[in-house]
């Protein structure tokens, strides 16, 4: 019977967050029967982790042995013991030798004058002898928390035993407050009171994503990114100090202003306080200076006139305030919390004055002008010119986040009726917030201007930051538009602008491309009648990058006039600029090369200029490419990358959960694949982007078949095709998903679609010239002409086939035809060749080879195809389903489209659940249409619509 002590309440799994590498090392470690020593700083999360990880493992554990303790505790002999031993003693009391009994029983009860001195080979005899007895009977668990403040006797007694288990199942599960320092080996004396083998799992701080996630798990919503950068390096990480951050933000009632200090709550600054309190008046006043610098170091310090900053700052690191620099001269703090806090409890008086000493003192001119706004109070003309020149040298040196910062400080000193006023300064802030990835300040930045701004170039240039702020999710801006219309009036200048973006509403919103290109069509003329060079070029080169979707024949002479010079630097690098979309057009075309030093080029331009967004892009761009050319481990990094970075900037999350599940599926993990799939689908429903929306069902259609998923391989990409017709997208280049479709057709019978299929893209390729989607669809005809019996006429059409796509640089695609070809070849009867003959007659396949397909699949680091060729060598694959026959098709033509789709899913043996998470419905809408199935059949059961499909399958 399994036994379980002092239980605490179970936490919630979603609490554990940014913890994936540690718990994977712990379940290890505890599966082989190991223990496991967690440890690190105050705050980070070190009882969360125990707590979760003694959740999953005390099942299997017949005992369960607990133990904590606090600070005030420590001093009281044998406290831990008794909480480890107290409830399990009377158990075992009468299997332990007299001697050892009497002194277990004394050290735990107190009645009597147990001590280690006197008692000590007794008592440590007695807790071997104990944990011995219970792992006997079963698996033992021991969770001790807190291990720095158990009693020394406790501890030692533990040690003794932990020691000498052996092979007895006994696991021990502990957690330990070590210091901040990673290199640290305070852990190393605590392991002694564990077993041999014990491994030490250091809890390190959460990343700004997870401090992030984890705001947003504990209701701390709507945070500005940039609010979460703050308090993610102002709590260093810590997910403790980074909730009472945000406890404290939400407490507060108005957020800090651009350079002021986020609010340090009470419960934080007591940590540090007491410490301060400890310095020196003068010491402490240098400290300050140190923290309001952005760099600080001993000859910065000197500069703002803190004479003896060496002795101050030698004084605040022996009370643990300061760490020593290791690269060199600068003055470091032992964490972020201990800057904040000391700067947060210093007056206003006290700042300004720390500001004024370092605006003369700092060598660079950014930091001079940020210290001189921070120091000065009221409009000040001269400030704020000094402010708006440093933000202009921040977004040139591509620090974008910093130049909107110094907006808004210039902003904030800049007169009522000043040239450029107080709005321009803002609005220009709001783009440079844009530039940085930091959607949401550009957005309130916006907003606010809009609240009085009355000019009608100054509300239609904020309307386009509320509209580019919104990102992929315009739907949520749509009521925008009418409103930026009417600031615009008659102004072309002004109108253009609204054009441009009424072009991406035609795109997103609607999915009407025709709509799109012809607005911005109208867009670009109306800048080019204005002057306006630069809407122009937006203008032009989203209606080149349309045109190119849409498979039309003036695309390349679109790109042309939107390359053409004069060009706008910023907008040459942009990812909706016309390079971004020669970009598109050149991978559309197969020209891998240019592409790629295209790509390289932009990545490395808007790196330098610090353009977050158009980063995510461009490294999605290149992951695109090494996809495409075969190189599939290349692929996986790039993306991963990607999709880290989209995460982490709130920017194209979609859209690289796209592309990452396309690189998963050729060499990573197919279950991933389909999970960022279907995550990507979710985004783009609900931002209501039908574009993304169709691309995110091409990636899980065809991570469905690299599963072997034929069905649902169908059930994704018919809707591709739907929404693709809808859009009135014609360019097959563009989503590349038809030869997949064509192929899961095959396997689950449907012979004639996949030739229509075929056929209608084919007709779509020869128009426009593309080469590798005409080879690909070669591939799948010859799954078709196989599975008809034509086994001379699949084998010559799949090896032209790969031929042509290895000429193309199409590595995957051409060992994708190589493994066609050799499955063939070893399943005539299933692909219904000719039954007979001798071999190397006419219509009898080869000797079966993979060997070819395997060093291809290989070659490319393809792994998931690489399994399947492993597995087609044992086990052939199996022949394509039968189709339902015409009969079993016209009992369900009376059946609307959902109601037909559901029904044929229940064919396939799905379960209410899996026709969900196909068709993007509630559970409840599958119930409630089965419903309206069975009285449509005149049926009762599922069952039934199963037999109907058994009763009118073809062979």
């Amino acid at each position: 019977m399994r036994r379980d002590f002092k239980e605490p309440g179970r936490p919630r799994p979603d609490l554990v967050i940014g913890r994936e590498e540690l718990f994977a090392g712990a379940r290890e470690q505890l599966a082989r029967g190991g223990s496991v020593l967690v440890h690190g700083s105050a705050g980070i999360g070190k009882s969360t982790v125990l707590r979760a990880l003694a959740a999953e493992y005390e099942e299997t554990a017949r005992t369960v042995l607990r133990c904590s303790a606090t600070e005030s505790e420590s001093h009281l002999p044998f406290l831990a013991l008794t909480d480890l031993l107290g409830l399990v003693v009377d158990e075992v009391s009468d299997q332990l030798p007299a001697p050892q009994r009497t002194a277990l029983e004394s050290a735990l009860t107190g009645r009597g004058e147990s001590t280690l001195q006197r008692d000590g080979l007794a008592l440590r005899l007695a807790v071997l002898s104990t944990l011995r007895t219970l792992a006997a009977k079963g698996p033992v668990l021991i969770v001790a928390d807190d291990l720095q403040w158990l009693d020394p006797a406790s501890v030692e007694l533990l040690g003794f035993a932990a020691r000498r288990l052996g092979e007895m199942p006994v696991r021990m599960l502990c957690a330990v407050r070590t210091s901040t320092d990673p290199h640290g080996h305070e852990q190393d004396r605590y392991l002694r009171a564990s077993p041999p083998d014990t491994l030490a799992l250091r809890v390190a701080p959460l990343s700004r994503t997870h401090v992030a996630e984890l705001l947003e798990n504990r209701g701390y919503t709507g945070l500005p990114r940039s609010t979460v950068r703050d308090i993610h390096r102002t709590s260093g990480g810590n997910p403790l100090f980074a909730l009472e951050l945000g406890r404290a933000l939400a407490d507060s009632p108005t957020p800090p202003q651009p350079g002021e200090p986020l609010p340090v709550p009470t419960s934080l600054r007591t940590l540090v306080l007491n410490r301060l309190d400890m310095l020196s008046a003068e010491a402490r006043r240098t400290l300050l200076v140190a923290s309001a610098g952005a760099r600080p170091t001993l000859a910065l310090l000197h500069a703002a006139g803190r004479e003896n900053a060496e002795a101050e700052t030698a004084q605040a690191a022996a009370l643990g305030l300061l760490a020593p620099e290791r690269e060199g001269p600068g003055v470091r703090f032992a964490h972020p919390l201990v800057s904040a806090a000391l700067y947060a409890e210093a007056t206003a008086q006290e700042r300004r004055a720390a500001h004024a000493a370092l605006s003369t003192a700092a060598g660079d001119p950014i930091e001079r002008a940020r210290h001189l706004a921070l120091s000065t109070t009221g409009a000040d003309p001269e400030v704020a010119a000094r402010l708006g020149e440093a933000a202009a040298v921040a977004r040139d040196r591509g620090a974008p986040s910093v130049a909107a910062e110094l907006g808004l400080l210039s902003a904030r000193h800049t007169p009522a009726g000043a040239t450029p006023g107080p709005d321009e300064r803002r609005l220009q802030a709001a783009e440079d917030a844009l530039t940085a990835g930091e959607n949401d300040l550009g957005r309130d930045i916006a907003r606010e201007v809009l609240s009085r701004a009355t000019e009608p170039a100054e509300r239609v240039r904020a309307w386009m930051v509320v509209i580019d702020a919104a990102g992929q999710s315009i739907a949520e801006v749509d009521a925008v538009y009418p409103q930026a219309l009417a600031d615009a009036g008659d102004d072309p200048r002004l109108l253009a602008l609204v054009r441009y973006q009424l072009a991406w509403r035609a795109l997103v919103i609607d999915g009407d491309f025709a709509e799109g290109r012809d607005e911005a069509a109208h867009a670009a003329e109306l800048a080019a009648k204005a002057g306006e060079r630069r809407t122009e070029l937006l203008a032009l080169a989203l209606q080149a990058q349309i045109e190119t979707l849409m498979g039309h024949p003036d695309a390349p002479t679109t790109i042309k006039r939107a390359l053409k010079e004069p060009q706008d630097p910023q907008l040459a690098c942009h990812h909706n600029g016309a390079g971004a979309t020669r970009f598109r057009w050149l991978m559309m075309s197969d020209q891998f090369g240019e592409a790629r030093a295209t790509a390289t080029s932009l990545l490395r331009e808007v790196r330098r200029r610090g353009m977050v967004e158009s980063e995510v892009h461009y490294v999605r761009f290149l992951a695109e490419i090494e996809l495409r050319s075969g190189h599939c481990g290349r692929a996986l990094g790039l993306a991963r990358e990607g999709y880290v970075l989209a995460r982490d900037s709130g920017i194209g999350e979609g859209a690289s959960a796209m592309l990452t599940s396309f690189a998963e599926a050729a060499g990573g993990d197919v279950e991933r694949a389909q999970a960022l799939a279907r995550e990507a689908a979710e985004h783009a429903e609900q931002d209501g982007d039908l574009m993304y929306l169709s691309r995110a069902l091409g990636a899980l259609g065809h991570a469905q078949l690299v599963a072997g998923d034929a069905s649902g391989t169908v059930q994704s990409l018919r809707r591709v095709r739907e929404l693709e017709k809808g859009l009135g997208v014609t360019d097959p280049a563009r989503g590349r998903w038809h030869g997949d479709l064509a192929e899961a057709l095959v396997r689950v019978g449907e012979l004639a679609e996949a030739q229509d299929v075929i056929d209608v893209t084919r007709q779509q390729a020869l128009r426009l010239g593309r080469e590798s989607v005409l080879a690909v669809l070669d591939r799948a005809e010859a799954l078709v002409r196989a599975a008809r019996g034509e086994q001379d006429a699949a084998v010559r059409q799949l090896t032209s086939a790969q031929d042509r796509l290895a000429k193309l640089g199409y590595g995957l695609e051409e060992a994708r035809a190589a493994f066609a070809l050799a499955s063939l070849r070893t399943l005539p009867q299933a692909l219904g060749a000719r039954p007979g003959g001798t071999p190397g007659t006419p219509g009898t396949p080869a000797p079966a080879s993979y060997d070819e397909a395997a060093r291809l699949f290989r070659r490319c680091r393809a792994l998931p195809w690489l399994r399947q060729v492993e597995q087609a060598t044992v086990a052939p694959a199996p022949p394509p389903q039968a189709a339902l026959a015409p009969s079993a098709l016209d009992a369900l033509a009376v059946l609307a489209t959902t109601e037909r789709q559901v029904a044929e899913l229940v064919m396939e043996g799905a379960t209410n659940r899996e026709i969900a998470g196909r068709l993007y419905i509630s559970v409840k809408t599958v119930e409630a249409t089965l419903t309206r199935v069975y009285r449509k059949l005149g049926i009762r059961s599922r069952v039934d619509i199963v037999r109907l499909a058994a009763g009118h399958r073809t062979n």
